[in-house]
Formats: structure tokens, sequence, C-alpha cells
């Protein structure tokens, strides 16, 4: 997209899945120290992780050899990452990052991806909120309904929607949510968003459904159009 990778602010990940992390090894041999924001996975994260000594119970009668950190602990325990050396931030909670630009933090609970943490990417702008959403594991209706906190009206979603082996009274009930509750201007599903949710979309949302597809340019302000070779 001829985009200068050397002149990043800062880098989003949203989840620990491969298909949305791997072409980190490329950023970094080009920008080893840009800022990284990642979810906090918890012990064992690909992007590191740490935690309070005081988590294991301890027992002063062995000898120092025998005992962890050599009976004598950091305060905080930090643990490594698939991406060494590379400038992580790890987000656990809601975080704005600059004015108007939040990073959404919500843990999935459906079953095979349960416990996973993803982050999201609400954009405070003059026509509404612009929300990056990466797989929607936490289901889309939570995220948006996080984003509308921080402005109610929903300009522009685009991004994965997780709903590539839903039913269609799921889908349904989806497309009607965010055209009806939610009021959402345009809408730009892609990823895993699966084909007849593409359908339900376009349906509900007619002209104001933009395609998404692999090198897809979105322009945003009042009226968003997508571009593509």
């Amino acid at each position: 997209k001829g985009v200068d990778l050397t002149k990043l602010d800062f880098v989003v990940l949203s989840h620990r899945h491969s298909d949305h992390v791997s072409g980190l090894s490329y950023l970094l041999s080009v920008n080893p120290k840009v800022k990284i924001y990642a979810p906090k996975d918890g012990f064992g994260g690909i992007f590191g992780s740490d935690l309070p000594s005081k988590f294991y119970r301890k027992d002063e009668a062995l000898p120092a050899e025998m005992r962890y950190y050599g009976g004598t602990p950091p305060e905080i325990m930090k643990f490594g990452t698939v991406f060494p050396g590379a400038n992580i931030q790890l987000i656990d909670k809601t975080t704005e990052l600059l004015p108007g630009i939040t990073l959404i933090a919500l843990v999935s609970d459906a079953p095979g991806t349960k416990e996973l943490k993803e982050l999201s990417l609400a954009i405070n702008t003059a026509d509404g909120i612009v929300l990056v959403v990466a797989c929607s594991h936490p289901g889309i209706e939570s995220i948006v309904a996080e984003a509308a906190k921080i402005n109610p009206h929903i300009h522009f979603i685009a991004g994965g929607f997780h709903l590539v082996v839903a039913q269609d009274p799921a889908i349904e009930k989806v497309a009607t949510t965010l055209h009806d509750t939610y009021k959402v201007d345009y809408i730009a599903p892609g990823h895993c968003t699966g084909e007849p949710t593409f359908a339900a979309l376009q349906r509900t949302f007619g002209d104001h459904y933009l395609y998404a597809g692999l090198g897809t340019t979105l322009d945003l302000g009042a009226n968003p159009r997508a571009a593509s070779d």
C-alpha cells in the first residue's frame, strides 16, 4: 500500500492468532523499536507477560540452589515473548492511547476461543466513531457497545465479525442490532465475517455496505468509499 513502515507512530496487535501477527516479523526487520500495543494475555502469552513473585508459595527451609531465583525473586517476574527485543506494551483494559484514539480490550466467552483477549481500535472522528475490529471474538455487539460509551454515533465499522460458521438467526440478529439499535452509518466487513453474513449485511445496509477484500483502501470522512487495485 506504499506505507513507509519506518515512520509509524505505533502498532496495534489485536490478538494472538498467527494470521493476525505473522506480519510483525517483517515490520520488526525494518522498524525494530516501534512501539507495539498488544493484549495482556496472562502467563505464557506470546506477547510476553509478568506476574508478581508473591503468586507462588515460598519454602525458606530449602537451600538457595533449590529455590526459584536462588530464593530472592524480583518483585515482578517478567516472561519472554516470541518477538524478543520488540517494544511491546501490554494492554489489559480499555485504554485511550491519544486523544480520540482508544483501544477497547475485551475477552471472548465463545466456545473454542474462551478467555481469548482481543483489542479493537476506536477512533473518535468528527463524523462519529470509526471502529476497526480484528476478529470480534468477544462478539461484535459487545465491542460496539463499548465503542458507543465513547460516542454513541458509530459512523463506520471495518474488520472481521467472526460469524463464518454462524447460523441465519444469529446473523440476522447482528445485522439488525448494528443497523437498528446502534444505527451504524457504514460497514465494511471482511476476514472471518462469513459469506452468509456478507449477504445479510449487504441486504441490511444497502449502499452503505463497502467491499473490504484484501488490498482494499477504505477512505474515511462523511461518505466513506472503498477503492481496490
